[in-house]
C-alpha cells in the first residue's frame, strides 16, 4: 500500500472526551460516513486512497501517526467531522495530536485537515495546528485539484477551498460551490473499513443490548435549511440549504449495508430527514418492497412530521425519531433561531406514539436566555414527555454557528481549549448564558441526566417495553456520575 495518494483519517481520542462513558461502552462507534463518501470519490476518479479508523481500531496517536507513515502518502488528510454537530471540534484534540506525531515521524508528508471545525475557521486551524492545509466546503472539487496539484510538484494552489501557509502566510482561496448532483455521488468505500466492528448506541438497541453490531450510517440529503443559533453543520456548506438525494441512489447504498455487510442497525445522519413529505414516502417505500428487517432512526422536527409519514416510516423499520425539543421556554427558544410554536410538541409526541415509534428527546440547558427557572421548566418537559431516550446537551459555541460568532462579538467565555467543547469531558466548558455562570449550567445538566434516567416513571416505561434487562442497563449507566471540574473546585 506504500506510495498512495491519499490516506483519510478518523482521529480517536475516546478516552479524553468521552471520561468513563468510553469504558462504559454505553456510546455509539460509528462508521466515518464522510471519509467513506470521499474515499469513493477519489477512487472512482483513479486516485488511489487508504481510509483509516484510529477511533475502531483503538490505536494510540503514535500508533496512528506510525500507520500514516508506513503507508507513505502524497497527503494525510485528517477527517474532524462525526455524524452531528458536536463532533467536529472537540475532536481537533486527536486530529492535532495525530498530525504532530507523523510530523516527527514522516516530515515530508503534506498533511491536511477537513471537515466543520477546519471549514468554520481555516485560518486559526492552519495557525494553530502543522497541517500544510486545511480544506473549507465538502472536497469533491477540491481534494482532486490538491491532489493534481501535488503530482505536479505545485508550490503554488490557487484552488477554491484550499487555505494553505506560505511561509508565515496564510493563504485563503474562495469556498467552491456545493455538489449539486448528489445522484452521481459514488457508493462510500465501506469496503475500506472493519465494518463488523461498527457499534450502535444503547438505546438504540434497548430491545437487544447484545445486537448492538454491525452498525450501519447513510445520509440522504446534506445540509439544513434552517438557522438555529446554536448549530454549525452548515459551515460545511457555507448556507442553509438542502439536497437530496436521489431515492434510487440511497435504497442502492441500503442493498449493500444489509446484504454484503449484514447490517439492520442504520442511523440516518441527515440533520433533517423527515421534512419533504414525497422524499420520505419514497424511501419507505423502497425499503418496504424489499421487506428487510430492520432498525433504523432518524432526526425530524416537531412541526414538519405528520402521520402519514411517520407510519410509513415505522413500516420501513425506522423505530426511533429523535426530536430537538430543546426548550420549554417560547423566549429561549425564539432568541437561539428555533423557530416553532412549544404546543407543537403535544401534538409530536401524540403522532409519534400513535404510530408505534420510540423516541429520542433533545434538550439544550444554558441557551443565551436560559435562567434556573427555565431549565427546570425544561427538565419537567422531559419527565412528562417521558421519552425512550433522553439526551441533554449544554449549549456549546460550536465554531461555525452563529452562536459563536454571538459569543465572539458578546465578550463571552469561551471554552479554553478544543477538548472542552466535548460535552462529557472532564474539563467540559459550556457558554454562561445571561443570568447563569458556566459551571451551574453544567451542573444543572449532570443533575438533570440522573434525575431523568433513575426516574421511577422512566424505568417502568423502559421494563415495560424492552424488558427488565434494559431497565437494569439503565440502572447500571446512572450508578457512576461523570467526574467534572467543578465537583473539585468548591
Amino acid at each position: 500500500m506504500a506510495g498512495v495518494d491519499i490516506v483519510l483519517l478518523k482521529p480517536g481520542s475516546q478516552r479524553q472526551l468521552y471520561g468513563k462513558l468510553s469504558d462504559m461502552g454505553l456510546t455509539g462507534i460509528e462508521p466515518p460516513l464522510w471519509g467513506a463518501l470521499l474515499a469513493g470519490f477519489l477512487r472512482e476518479k483513479r486516485y488511489s486512497v487508504a481510509l483509516l479508523d484510529a477511533e475502531v481500531e483503538g490505536w494510540t496517536y503514535d500508533e496512528t501517526a506510525a500507520k500514516i507513515a508506513e503507508i507513505d502518502p502524497l497527503l494525510a488528510a485528517v477527517v474532524v467531522s462525526g455524524t452531528n454537530p458536536s463532533a467536529s471540534t472537540m475532536n481537533m484534540v486527536g486530529a492535532g495530536q495525530v498530525l504532530r506525531r507523523l510530523r516527527e515521524r514522516s516530515p515530508g508528508t503534506r498533511q491536511l485537515l477537513w471537515g466543520l471545525h477546519p471549514s468554520a475557521l481555516p485560518e486559526r486551524t492552519l495557525r494553530e495546528e502543522v497541517a500544510d492545509f486545511a480544506c473549507q466546503g465538502e472536497g469533491f472539487y477540491s481534494l482532486p485539484a490538491l491532489l493534481d496539484a501535488l503530482k505536479a510538484g505545485a508550490k503554488d494552489f490557487p484552488i477554491e477551498g484550499i487555505w494553505y501557509l506560505e511561509g508565515a502566510r496564510v493563504v485563503s482561496n474562495p469556498r467552491p460551490a456545493v455538489y449539486d448532483d448528489l445522484g452521481r455521488l459514488p457508493m462510500p468505500a465501506w469496503d475500506l473499513l472493519p465494518m463488523d466492528r461498527y457499534r450502535a448506541h444503547n438505546w438504540h438497541c434497548f430491545h437487544d443490548l447484545g445486537a448492538r453490531r454491525p452498525y450501519g450510517v447513510i445520509y440522504t440529503s446534506l445540509g439544513c435549511p434552517f438557522r438555529c443559533s446554536f448549530c454549525c453543520i452548515n459551515a460545511l456548506f457555507g448556507k442553509p440549504a438542502i439536497r437530496y438525494r436521489p431515492p434510487a441512489r440511497v435504497l442502492e447504498e441500503i442493498d449493500v449495508l444489509v446484504t454484503r455487510y449484514g447490517i439492520r442497525n442504520i442511523k440516518i445522519i441527515d440533520e433533517m430527514f423527515v421534512l419533504k413529505p414525497s422524499h420520505v414516502l419514497a424511501l419507505c417505500d423502497g425499503i418496504i418492497e424489499r421487506g428487510y428487517d430492520l432498525n433504523m432512526w432518524a432526526y425530524a422536527r416537531v412541526n414538519t412530521v405528520t402521520p402519514v409519514m411517520l407510519e410509513r416510516m415505522r413500516q420501513a423499520g425506522i423505530q426511533w425519531v429523535c426530536y430537538g425539543f430543546e426548550s420549554a421556554e417560547r423566549r429561549v427558544l425564539r432568541g437561539a433561531g428555533k423557530g416553532y410554536d412549544p404546543a407543537a410538541v403535544d401534538d409530536a409526541v401524540g403522532m409519534t406514539r400513535q404510530a408505534g415509534l420510540y423516541f429520542v428527546s433533545n434538550f439544550v440547558f444554558g441557551l443565551p436566555d436560559d435562567d434556573l427557572d427555565s431549565m427546570r421548566r425544561t427538565l419537567d418537559q422531559a419527565l412528562e414527555i417521558n421519552g425512550e431516550w433522553a439526551n441533554f446537551y449544554c449549549a456549546m459555541a460550536y465554531p461555525g454557528s452563529a452562536l459563536y460568532d454571538q459569543a465572539l462579538q458578546a465578550g463571552w467565555a469561551l471554552p479554553p481549549t478544543w477538548q472542552a467543547y466535548s460535552q462529557y469531558a472532564y474539563d467540559s466548558a459550556p457558554l454562561p448564558t445571561k443570568h447563569l455562570a458556566s459551571r451551574q449550567v453544567l451542573q444543572f445538566r449532570d443533575d438533570a441526566f440522573h434525575a431523568y434516567f433513575t426516574n421511577v416513571a422512566y424505568l417502568d416505561r423502559i421494563t415495560r417495553t424492552f424488558g427488565q434487562a434494559a431497565a437494569d442497563h439503565v440502572r447500571r449507566m446512572t450508578s457512576h456520575r461523570l467526574r467534572r471540574k467543578y465537583m473539585n473546585e468548591d
